[in-house]
């Protein structure tokens, strides 16, 4: 058996099967676990990343007739799914025996659309995919029903079956460390139009799932509001060879990466023993941090740190059941700030069903009133999987499924919202407003000058600096 992998890349409209590189492309480590475990079992492999070449549809399907793999597999959300449609529906032009399987979030949370819609997709494996993937390859190979592989959706006698969900994998580190030299990408991290991450970089993951119910998150329902972490000695060995293998910088892209912050600390100070000459950025919330998790992090190498702050109101907050407040984000910031963080990012999401223009405002503006150094705006959406799509299927905003595929900003169909246009220039004078200001530029100034990793980052940009100003001025 050969089984081939695709990370599809942004998605295109029928008529423009033209490809599209996304710049921001991180390694796909979901893709490359599923076919770490099947090389294990003595299957072959191999996997595309579409989103990091940027190929075109035509030129994906040439590389799959290459491969002429018997099953192919693509890693699908709402940003790539129907890419992947398209490139299956193409391939099966030529070789209507393969089976095709989508996996991730767009296919978890829509399994029955993707195959009622998609005469090319065969089977849609739902959820973490590692035990599935080795029973479903099991059951193809030796031609028995895949009634017997739990965590499928799939064709049966002309309809659609669906088995029991497959348990969650309790003990991560019986998995084999992601296959990267699967991809050979050159991979980086981009924020406002800039390379974040210029040297050798990648993507890690201490732990998976999240024991927060956010209602704007997939997460829950993917995860089964799990939180499962990996030991620190087995994270600190795939770290250990990513720095045999040459790679400088990496990013957690765990869900909760300070979901247990003695773990954290625990971490980086083996990271801090071992002396690796690494840089990392990770994301975390703004209740579990101390201020001695976050000088942990900074000695050992953490140059950006990403807070989910999303608003400034606890009305708002409280919709979206963050469960936070306000003052534990500015507390958060502060005393990151303060135990040495390099860069600190704020995210916030507005335009939620009927927030005011006033409670947007306050929320820029108290983007302004606490010392991080980017503020990243965004205006709330609804995919499949979230608790505020089942809240707008249950009231119907949302008629028929209307938009699952990609999902939409509340803003834009919501009547008690603030009009998604609206909000876009609430967005570019609130940024505006902040780069621009003089306290601003001059602490800038200040820590560019004190900290060796954003002079480097600054230099290597330089050569590409027509594009960052291009990319900047698009957000402001």
């Amino acid at each position: 058996m050969k089984f081939s992998f695709i990370n599809a890349g942004p998605n295109a409209d029928i008529d423009d099967r033209e490809g599209k590189k996304s710049l921001a492309a991180w390694p796909p480590l979901g893709i490359l676990y599923l076919a770490a475990v099947l090389k294990e079992k003595g299957v072959e492999v191999s996997v595309l990343d579409q989103a990091a070449k940027g190929l075109t549809m035509k030129e994906t399907a040439k590389w799959v007739k290459a491969e002429n793999p018997d099953i192919l597999g693509f890693s699908t959300f709402a940003t790539s799914g129907r890419t992947a449609a398209l490139i299956s529906a193409e391939i099966k032009k030529e070789n209507p025996n393969i089976t095709v399987v989508f996996g991730n979030y767009y296919a978890t949370f829509n399994p029955e659309r993707v195959l009622r819609k998609y005469a090319s997709v065969d089977i849609i494996v739902r959820g973490e995919g590692e035990r599935t993937v080795i029973d479903m390859v099991d059951c193809i190979k030796h031609g028995r029903n895949l009634k017997d592989v739990l965590g499928i959706t799939f064709r049966n006698e002309g309809g659609v079956a669906s088995t029991a969900d497959s348990p969650l994998i309790k003990d991560l580190d019986s998995l084999p460390f992601p296959d990267r030299s699967l991809v050979g990408e050159d991979y980086h991290s981009m924020m406002a139009g800039a390379n974040i991450a210029p040297k050798k970089f990648t993507s890690i993951v201490s732990s998976r799932g999240c024991v927060y119910r956010c209602r704007f998150c997939c997460c829950t329902q993917f995860a089964h509001n799990r939180w499962r972490p990996r030991s620190v000695k087995n994270t600190m060995e795939e770290l250990r060879f990513l720095a045999s293998e040459g790679y400088k910088q990496f990013i957690f892209v765990d869900d909760n990466f300070t979901g247990n912050p003695k773990n954290v600390i625990k971490l980086c100070r083996e990271m801090r023993k071992e002396k690796l000459d690494m840089e990392w950025i990770c994301e975390g919330r703004v209740d579990t941090g101390s201020y001695e998790m976050f000088w942990e992090t900074a000695k050992a190498g953490c140059k950006i740190l990403y807070f989910g702050i999303e608003s400034a109101n606890q009305r708002i907050l409280d919709y979206y059941n963050k469960r936070i407040t306000p003052d534990q984000s500015r507390n958060a910031v502060r005393t990151a700030r303060k135990a040495g963080a390099d860069v600190i990012v704020g995210s916030f999401i507005v335009g939620a069903p009927d927030e005011t223009r006033e409670e947007i405002q306050n929320t820029i503006d108290f983007a302004n009133r606490i010392p991080i150094d980017i503020p990243q705006f965004n205006i709330l959406g609804v995919y499949p999987g979230t608790e505020i799509w089942d809240e707008f299927e249950a009231s119907g905003l949302l008629k028929g499924g209307e938009y699952w595929e990609t999902g939409i900003a509340v803003s834009e169909i919501c009547p008690t919202a603030v009009p998604y246009n609206e909000i876009r220039w609430m967005i570019h004078d609130g940024f505006y407003h902040f780069a621009r200001r003089p306290s601003f530029v001059s602490k800038q100034m200040a820590r560019l000058i004190r900290s060796p990793y954003r002079i480097r980052t600054m230099v290597s940009n330089l050569t590409r600096l027509g594009g960052v100003i291009e990319n900047l001025r698009s957000i402001t």
